[in-house]
């Protein structure tokens, strides 16, 4: 990670300043602790804000095979259109289009596609085109098709034919260059020969795509160096009801051949936001392993419990869950998943990962049966889970659920139960004040050290307006210093929600923000990133006075050893209004080599990073030096410091 260096050189003399009266000390055991999981910090994904269609997902277009419940959402037609499933090219997307001459009645017949917000496209790039088509009529002739990008004025910014010439469906492709950048273009397909054409799953992606996946957003999710990765969700596992719950296996083979499943975030708590979301399921388990393979990191697909989401559905209705007389398809859908993702190219599952491209194993280490369930329906279904999997797949880990509180009856209810099922995991959410997260940083300080270990799954400072802004990070930067001091019970953590589309936020705040041209990173993000590019591996006492530095004059702070650089990493976070003079003790060697910092500091609690101003709170690299084996240091106001030694 490149981190900006133009910190000033009075804030670099106010760290390196020599202690004063008053000042804190904090003695540091150098003796190395417990381990710390390489799964300590890591992301979590789910499809809300637009965040795979719109997003991630580098496909431009919207409503690619005709199958939202208007089968011509998203589009714009002309001419002789109609939708037709009669010996469709897919039969799980069994919708098409056939184009016809419009004879003298009109100038062309064709279809126009705005994409979702419009399409984003950038002078140069290369952009692939691709459908499937057949000609209609049957006694010889070829068709032929003219594919345009069109920008935000009407003008035709490049243009390809595309001869369509067999009557059974075949694929067909082009390449289009822009000549500029337009953040609102569409795509534009005219029948321009012959008597007729049917085409289905209308298909453009940048060249630069990476495995289908926009490329400038899996870079950002990169530079966290994560050790984990959840996916796909949330609710959206649960579904609005059982029917339109995530099913992975729905989510891998052929994209073209993916059914569509509407959205869980087409509603958001019973007010419709936006009433064409749906999933493609063109980003699906497949991807989302190799997205896992590809930063480091390890998978943790999350699957339903035969739940539906319970904030929209009474417990004593029948149709919102599955009698646990009748779980064992949704108990296989678990074990065929650990096959898919571990199992020999000669199981069933496994050889459908080798025909996708991946023969050798995943590595799942994990799995998680079910998101915020509370209550008694959720124990008594989970425990049919445990005894299959644990049975044939007996190193797999299992995560539970505390449910959608951090506290409360249905929280120690959760917990209780988890302890009792004898869980791996514990998935815990909290979506709370900046003030809750500095005054919870010794939150698990007390937990028991034996049994379930916790996962931080989803988690956010809500500020006022619910933005991502320095007090909200801040926040979560002194939060997490307790998380690593208590890292042999909390194994690993995710915020949440990762991405959110500038035009189709339904939440937030959120770890990345982008438009249809790029993103910018938030002050969270680079609090994250923090934690994730210097995790450590093992645990180090950090005390004031024999007690956590958790809040005493506004100060947090932690520290961990790493093996492979053979260096000491300390985090601290200062929440108050004045700089705290500080000196760290690393008891136990003698002599230090000078190390560095990286300060992030702000004065406004309010401010954000944009489009506009994507680094106005982001990391600074400064020098620090030392002085035998002490380390005198000036931790600004409103600040959070990684330091290096």
């Amino acid at each position: 990670m490149k981190l900006q260096r133009n910190l000033t050189t009075l804030f670099a003399g106010m760290l390196l300043a020599a202690p004063v009266a008053g000042q804190h000390v904090f003695d540091i055991s150098t003796r190395p602790g417990g381990d710390i999981k390489d799964t300590m910090y890591g992301i979590f994904f789910e499809d809300i804000n637009f965040g795979a269609d719109g997003g991630l997902y580098a496909e431009m277009v919207e409503n690619r095979s005709f199958e939202f419940p208007e089968h011509l959402m998203g589009w714009k037609t002309f001419g002789n259109v109609e939708v037709r499933d009669f010996k469709p090219a897919f039969p799980r997307n069994p919708h098409y289009v056939t184009l016809r001459s419009a004879g003298h009645r009109q100038k062309a017949t064709g279809l126009e596609n705005n994409g979702l917000f419009g399409m984003g496209i950038k002078e140069g790039m290369k952009y692939d085109f691709s459908a499937y088509a057949r000609k209609t009529n049957l006694q010889g002739g070829d068709a032929s098709l003219r594919v345009e990008l069109v920008g935000a004025n009407n003008n035709v910014l490049e243009k390809v034919t595309v001869p369509v010439t067999d009557n059974q469906w075949e694929k067909v492709t082009a390449t289009l260059t822009s000549p500029k950048t337009d953040p609102k273009a569409r795509l534009r397909v005219y029948l321009t020969s012959g008597e007729g054409v049917d085409l289905d799953h209308i298909s453009l992606f940048p060249e630069d795509n990476w495995n289908g996946l926009r490329a400038d957003l899996v870079k950002d999710l990169e530079d966290l160096n994560p050790g984990i990765f959840r996916f796909p969700g949330g609710c959206i596992v649960e579904g609005t009801d059982l029917a339109t719950r995530y099913q992975w296996k729905n989510s891998v083979g052929a994209p073209e051949n993916r059914p569509l499943n509407e959205n869980r975030w087409n509603y958001t708590f019973q007010h419709r936001l936006f009433p064409d979301y749906y999933q493609s399921y063109g980003l699906g388990f497949y991807e989302y392993f190799l997205l896992s393979e590809n930063m480091g990191a390890e998978p943790l697909p999350v699957l339903s419990c035969g739940l539906a989401c319970q904030y929209q559905n009474k417990d004593d209705d029948p149709h919102a869950h599955v009698c646990v007389d009748d779980l064992q398809p949704y108990i296989d859908d678990a074990l065929d998943l650990i096959e898919f993702a571990n199992g020999p190219v000669t199981s069933k599952w496994g050889a459908l990962r080798a025909e996708m491209g991946h023969p050798e194993p995943f590595n799942l280490k994990q799995i998680g049966i079910g998101n915020e369930q509370w209550g008694p329906l959720y124990p008594e279904r989970l425990e049919k889970f445990i005894t299959q999997i644990r049975a044939k797949y007996p190193d797999i880990m299992i995560c539970g659920s505390s449910g959608p509180a951090a506290d409360g009856k249905d929280f120690d209810y959760g917990w209780e139960q988890m302890r009792k099922l004898g869980v791996d995991l514990v998935d815990e959410h909290y979506y709370k004040s900046p003030e809750w997260f500095y005054s919870n940083a010794s939150r698990y300080d007390g937990y028991p050290r034996k049994g379930p270990k916790v996962f931080a799954g989803e988690y956010a400072a809500h500020g006022k307006g619910t933005r991502n802004n320095w007090e909200a990070a801040l926040s979560e930067a002194c939060f997490m210093t307790g998380l690593e001091r208590n890292a042999d019970v909390v194994w690993q953590a995710t915020y949440a929600p990762l991405f959110s589309h500038v035009e189709g936020s339904q939440w937030g705040p959120d770890l990345i923000w982008f438009d249809n041209l790029e993103s910018y990173r938030t002050p969270n993000w680079y609090v994250q990133m923090l934690y994730g590019t210097n995790p450590g591996t093992n645990m180090l006492t950090l005390t004031e006075g024999g007690k956590a530095v958790a809040g005493q004059d506004g100060l947090y702070a932690s520290a961990v050893y790493d093996k492979p650089s053979g260096q000491y990493i300390v985090k601290v976070g200062n929440s108050s209004d004045k700089a705290q003079e500080v000196t760290f003790n690393f008891n136990g060697i003698k002599k230090l080599t000078d190390g560095k910092a990286w300060v992030m500091q702000c004065d406004d609690p309010r401010a954000e990073n944009s489009l506009e101003n994507k680094t106005l709170v982001s990391p600074k690299e400064i020098a620090v030096a030392t002085e035998g084996n002490k380390v005198n240091v000036s931790v600004p106001a409103k600040s959070f410091t990684v330091y290096r030694f």
